[in-house]
């Protein structure tokens, strides 16, 4: 007890010290960003500004300006340049040349950066949300939940483990190199390229920002033509916070235009992350595919939601008319095939029915309504055809939400909540990504039907699973093929940071967030070295140093039964065999056989 009896007080003394040094808050600099030509006085109506009307039938990629408005009310916001893919090359050149500098700087530098940036988003939440909003027709709620908490959950992740994950990982030697060390080295690949889209536009530049910078890369990101203007301005605070620790200009850079401009960001950047459609995902492969430089896909999903007859249907109700309204169906991990038990059909659809009578859609700047604008043109009009095609299939509504007070520009902007049962999977609804306010309800009977129908998608992105059993729950989920899963949830799993995210089949390849994506911004590099250097070298046996001797193969064939037989005894009596060929190489009368 007199030993112990020390080191419990030193114990006991440190615990506290350090929960004392907790309580010390870090010096963390303020940053200034000047906001005066985005800000606007709230109150989101017509008269504000004059009505933009984007051109119909004009293919953008021809036009030399990024034309930006608001969604919800179709006012004009402003132009941004559409780069020539020459100006694209040069500012992924300045970015490399600041990228080298970068490289070289300490996670004490890095970690500070990040405090930065959270200290300001904290500090200007309603100013980011406002900004979104305007942008992609989003209500200032949703604007928090995906795009505020999703990026400072990410920093506090990074300046927790950040360092931790990219400092060297030493591995198992094996047996036949037990006097080496092995390590694996976490070195930035150089420029990342980042292409990404409109319906998260501040989460979606600064998760991939975030992971390229902590690991020593610079990023240039192509921010969507439908999300440009908003994107320009977070712009703004990345530069501010990166001016604020040293870091080297053109470390971060932002750019605007088409798909030109998108073509040449990924021919010349060291790896490319996207976030968009599927079908643009294949042609950047292909384009990567010529420079063989690595990507990183995610594109979108289509996930099931599946309740069990055993869960509590008032609860998960509310619960799926937020993951289906959430931005207008703008979930980065879209609910979009909802499968409901047959025992408790009824009763589910009744309480999502009550839910979405009373939500309200409108300019969400304008008043307190529930649901915002559709952010793309002419996106309404596919939706009604989505539901056109079930209807015609048999399909039945059974509730639609309503539209507040919208200007007449804006009619198009926007799609009431809707809810239709009788579906299957011969409508394109529940085949095709929606990416809207539309909940197409199915029954099941079984546990296994619903792991069928859950699989029955080109997509694979999520899918969230709901029943009074977590066991069964857990069983029903590992079955369906998917990147990730909620249990008893939806999408909790972005809100881990410490988790990778991304899909499978139509859904993309690779992760970003946790380890995973962290490491993906990576040159992975194995490294082998003398564990008692330079007592103990590698030194080649003289069996089978060249010339070759005659005993070369049975050496070898001693050596490897020595190392990895299947028993003890085995291993022993090829040890012996390994040393007696040793011993007999070594002799006075064999070294001279072999000089003559």
């Amino acid at each position: 007890m007199a030993f112990w009896w020390p080191l419990l007080v030193l114990g006991f003394a440190y615990a506290i010290c350090k929960f004392l040094f907790m309580l010390i808050p870090p010096n963390v600099p303020s940053i200034e960003v000047d906001a005066s030509d985005v800000s606007d006085d709230g109150n989101q109506t017509q008269e504000n500004g004059f009505i933009y009307v984007p051109p119909r039938g004009r293919t953008p990629q021809a036009e030399t300006k990024v034309q930006c408005y608001e969604p919800a009310t179709m006012k004009y916001l402003g132009y941004f340049p559409a780069l020539t893919p020459d100006e694209v090359k040069e500012r992924v050149a300045q970015a490399r040349k600041a990228q080298k500098i970068w490289a070289k700087s300490s996670f004490k530098q890095r970690r500070q950066f990040l405090r930065i940036l959270l200290k300001y988003i904290i500090e200007h939440q309603e100013l980011i949300c406002e900004i979104s909003s305007r942008d992609t027709g989003k209500t200032m709620v949703d604007a928090s939940l995906g795009e505020i908490m999703t990026t400072c959950e990410k920093i506090t992740w990074l300046l927790s483990e950040g360092e931790r994950w990219l400092k060297p990982e030493y591995r198992c030697s094996g047996r036949s190199m037990l006097h080496k060390k092995s390590k694996v080295e976490f070195h930035p690949l150089g420029v990342i390229g980042a292409i990404v889209s409109w319906n998260y536009p501040f989460h979606n530049i600064f998760n991939p920002m975030l992971a390229a910078v902590f690991s020593g890369n610079s990023i240039v990101i192509k921010v969507s033509e439908h999300a440009s203007w908003s994107g320009c301005f977070y712009f703004r605070i990345i530069q501010s916070a990166l001016a604020a620790v040293g870091a080297p200009e053109n470390l971060v850079d932002v750019i605007t235009g088409f798909a030109e401009t998108g073509e040449a960001l990924v021919s010349s950047v060291d790896k490319i992350i996207f976030v968009g459609s599927p079908g643009v995902g294949k042609m950047i492969m292909r384009n990567a595919a010529e420079m063989l430089i690595p990507v990183t896909l995610e594109l979108g999903g289509k996930d099931a939601f599946i309740v069990c007859e055993d869960a509590d249907v008032k609860h998960v109700a509310q619960i799926a008319v937020r993951a289906v309204l959430q931005s207008s169906g703008q979930n980065c991990a879209g609910a979009e095939r909802f499968y409901v038990h047959k025992d408790i059909y009824s009763s589910f659809v009744s309480q999502v029915s009550k839910i979405v009578k009373s939500v309200t859609a409108g300019p969400p700047l304008a008043g307190k309504y529930d649901m915002g604008a559709i952010c793309l043109q002419e996106h309404s009009e596919r939706l009604q055809n989505l539901v056109n095609d079930a209807l015609d299939k048999g399909a039945k509504f059974v509730v639609r939400g309503s539209v507040g007070h919208i200007g007449e520009g804006a009619v198009d902007q926007f799609f009431p909540p809707t809810v239709i049962e009788n579906v299957n999977h011969t409508m394109k609804l529940m085949q095709e990504e929606a990416f809207g306010p539309i909940m197409p309800i199915m029954k099941f009977s079984t546990d296994e039907e619903a792991v069928k129908l859950a699989n029955d998608s080109k997509y694979g992105l999520g899918c969230a699973v709901f029943s009074g059993s977590q066991r069964r729950a857990k069983e029903i989920a590992s079955q369906i093929h998917c990147g990730v899963a909620a249990i008893n949830d939806f999408a909790s799993t972005y809100m881990c940071q410490s988790l990778p995210f991304g899909g499978v089949k139509d859904s993309g390849f690779g992760r970003f967030a946790g380890v995973e994506g962290l490491r993906a911004c990576c040159l992975v590099k194995s490294v082998v070295e003398d564990r008692w250097w330079p007592f103990i070298k590698t030194k080649i046996p003289k069996p089978i140093q060249y010339p070759v001797g005659e005993n070369g193969f049975e050496f070898q064939e001693s050596l490897v039964e020595a190392l990895y037989g299947m028993n003890i005894w085995d291993r022993l009596r090829a040890l012996v065999n390994v040393l007696k060929i040793l011993t007999e190489q070594n002799s006075p009368a064999n070294s001279k056989r072999r000089d003559d």
